[in-house]
């Protein structure tokens, strides 16, 4: 009676195994609101809306400090430019 036992316990559990890996990943189910492309679309849309308030800000603050920007002609030697010889050896 008693290897019956076990051999019926190990049956049990192979069984009960190879129903929760042949499920999925146990969990919470997912809202459906959740699920899909347009919760994609409107996450999207509302990062590029915030996005495009922190450029306003930052014109906005860009144009409050008036500074005009230096003329590329003008750097002359100024410029930090690579060196002439090359640094590594082959």
């Amino acid at each position: 009676m008693n290897a019956s036992m076990q051999s019926v316990t190990s049956v049990l559990v192979g069984v009960i195994t190879g129903v929760l890996v042949g499920c999925g990943v146990a969990g919470p189910p997912v809202p459906p609101e959740n699920v899909g492309v347009n919760p994609i679309i409107e996450r999207q849309k509302k990062l590029e809306a915030l996005e495009e308030k922190q450029r306003e800000a930052a014109a906005a603050a860009a144009a409050e400090s008036a500074e005009p920007p230096p003329d590329p002609m003008l750097q002359g030697q100024d410029v930090n430019l690579p060196p002439l010889r090359p640094v590594g050896t082959r």
